[in-house]
């Protein structure tokens, strides 16, 4: 700390120079990742739920600071794969963590470090170049001494494992304590360069596929327990309705909700269509709220027979 840089010896103090990079968190299900995404970015960008596996697709949330852009990669969580899905998943998430600038190491500071967080602390440890931040996550739920006996476990693991966390921070996203800290700490160890997305932007995420998360978080709501990962969504199409005026637009969207067998569509459908319709009712309010227009939601149930197995129905769903 506080040694001069000599990189650019030629260059003034690099009070004015702007950084701009990519980091991921990663950690165990529900370590908290999607809450700091969120907590960072100012919005609900990432979908948070109490079930793994949930954000499935690479949701980026932009940090705007004056002096650095930090683009948060949200990659899929690492886990022993059982499935095709999920050995695809594996490969998605090591590429990932090869690329970006900054990894964030998230876990909970009210669970003793486990099996599931040492297999990704040793896939870490592999990845030599990148700096890795420890993020202990849910510090509200901790006194001190337990906060401080985790701390000291993480820092512990690092050593065995060969390697030097750049940083060990604890926060709570949920109390939204340290979490300008956190993007203090990240900033530095980003790229030099202008910003990479426009100012506006919160997430470079296509529409159709946030819809598509919106409809699939509501769709489990309720139901996690029978239908923990069986839920695909599609987003057919999405048009402006034709003969508005310009002032009272609708935006028709269609959308499937794929299941693996016919008897699980009595679940996401539920008696008398009632399931269903609520389904739509609160992801067309999340909908209407993210794209600033009212929708009318059009949302079918289809069976996609194991689409978590076969390939070309992946490829179909978007994975």
């Amino acid at each position: 700390m506080g040694a001069m840089s000599v990189r650019n010896p030629s260059s003034k103090p690099s009070e004015a120079s702007h950084r701009a990079g990519f980091a991921c968190f990663v950690g165990r299900p529900n370590a908290g990742k999607s809450t700091l995404t969120n907590a960072l970015v100012g919005q609900k960008v990432a979908i948070t739920a109490d079930q793994p596996q949930t954000t499935r697709h690479t949701v980026r949330g932009i940090v705007h600071r004056p002096d650095a852009q930090l683009i948060l990669v949200d990659t899929p969580g690492l886990h022993k794969p059982r499935t095709l899905l999920g050995q695809r998943l594996n490969d998605i998430v090591r590429t990932t963590w090869a690329e970006v600038d900054v990894i964030g190491f998230c876990l909970p500071a009210n669970e003793k470090l486990g099996p599931g967080d040492r297999f990704i602390a040793k896939e870490l440890a592999s990845i030599k170049k990148t700096p890795k931040i420890a993020i202990v996550t849910k510090t509200d739920l901790v006194d001190s001494k337990t906060l401080a006996e985790q701390l000291i476990a993480v820092d512990q693991l690092g050593k065995e494992l060969g390697f030097e966390w750049a940083e060990i921070v604890p926060v709570s996203a949920v109390a939204d304590q340290q979490v300008d800290l956190l993007a203090d700490l990240i900033a530095p160890l980003l790229p030099e360069g202008p910003p990479l997305y426009p100012e506006g932007d919160l997430t470079d995420e296509p529409e159709q596929v946030m819809i598509a998360e919106l409809i699939r978080e509501a769709a489990l709501e309720g139901v996690r327990d029978e239908l923990p990962h069986s839920i695909a969504v599609v987003v057919e199409e999405m048009l402006p309705r034709e003969d508005r005026p310009a002032d009272r637009p609708l935006l028709d969207i269609h959308a499937f909700v794929y299941i693996e067998r016919p008897s699980q569509k009595g679940i996401v459908i539920g008696p008398k269509g009632k399931r269903l319709k609520e389904v739509g009712i609160k992801s067309r309010k999340q909908i209407e709220a993210l794209l600033g227009t009212p929708v009318f939601l059009d949302l079918h149930v289809k069976v996609a027979k194991d689409w978590q197995r076969d390939p070309r129905q992946l490829r179909k769903l978007g994975f």
